[in-house]
């Protein structure tokens, strides 16, 4: 089925998500028995061979867009697996699990590289047919924006609010914000705003010149990922003949909520990944179909 075709919202559902109604008794109480996304955390950490995204980066700068990166291809190999494994787009909250319409990518962007530039969210929607320019399109016009402001985003704004509340009426203010998300109550303009609602929050350590980390989840909002890369390394690897091939690879970590789908389906979304990602000319088209989450 087309998800592009967006269902009709129903009782249970939330303004960010549709219900799934059709898990197992046993999927339906893990989220009992793992209340808290910390506690379902599974890490793991795997590498891609960058040979061919490096001359699809390339060919993307000599068609003239500038800046085009490895952050490009892997946002959009992950959306183009959610179009196709979109059970990676699920979130528990309020123990009930829920599915996404749409991508939000969500990550922290420093107004310039240095060690007392402020920081930002960046938060970005995509539709799971989105491709690679499209990805390049919005991201660029998002950071350009960012570091072009003077003044502070809306994010930065409202943290600026919530900075002057007191401590012990901060603390129960933010008490109330995860009671009200918890029950779906949350106003949407401030699921908007915030940088713990989304489908993916990505990191690079690239830019640092270090190996990724498993950053943690959080348990406020609704975010069932984080994904860190790091800088690119070389190994030198034995071929079938006996020579020697200096490989170059980036390391990344992903860090999910084990209670959104079983070990086998996420395994071979992971694995479906590391496909776009070695072929990554496929992501300059949309994909022939797009799968719709269960019922």
């Amino acid at each position: 089925m087309d998800a592009s075709k967006k269902r009709k919202r129903r009782f249970g559902d939330r303004n960010d998500g549709r219900r799934i109604r059709t898990k197992t008794p046993i999927e339906y109480v893990q989220s009992y028995i793992m209340p808290d996304r910390i506690g379902a955390s599974n890490y793991i950490r795997d590498s891609i061979d960058v040979e061919n995204i490096d001359k699809y980066i390339q060919q993307k700068r000599r068609e003239g867009l500038k800046g085009f990166g490895f952050m490009h291809v892997f946002v959009a190999s992950y959306i183009r697996v959610i179009s196709q494994r979109p059970g990676i787009n699920r979130f528990i909250a309020g123990q009930r699990t829920y599915t996404r319409d749409e991508v939000i990518v969500n990550m922290i962007v420093k107004k310039d590289m240095a060690l007392d530039a402020p920081e930002t969210a960046l938060k970005l929607t995509f539709k799971p047919d989105a491709t690679a320019y499209d990805v390049y399109e919005q991201m660029t016009q998002k950071i350009n924006e960012i570091k072009k402001s003077e003044g502070e985003s809306s994010f930065d704004g409202l943290a600026k609010i919530l900075n002057y509340i007191p401590g012990i009426l901060l603390k129960f203010a933010v008490w109330l914000l995860k009671l009200m998300d918890y029950f779906g109550l949350l106003p949407k303009f401030l699921i908007d705003l915030s940088p713990f609602h989304g489908s993916l929050f990505i990191t690079s350590m690239a830019s640092l010149g270090i190996p990724p980390i498993y950053h943690h989840l959080y348990d406020f909002g609704t975010l069932p990922v984080f994904c860190a890369f790091g800088a690119k390394n070389t190994k030198r690897e034995i071929q079938k003949d006996g020579s020697i091939k200096e490989t170059k690879y980036i390391d990344y970590t992903v860090v999910s909520d084990e209670r959104i789908c079983d070990g086998f389906y996420y395994a071979s979304a992971l694995k479906l990944m590391k496909v776009y990602m070695k072929r990554p000319q496929v992501l300059d088209k949309p994909p022939e179909t797009v799968v719709e989450d269960i019922e």
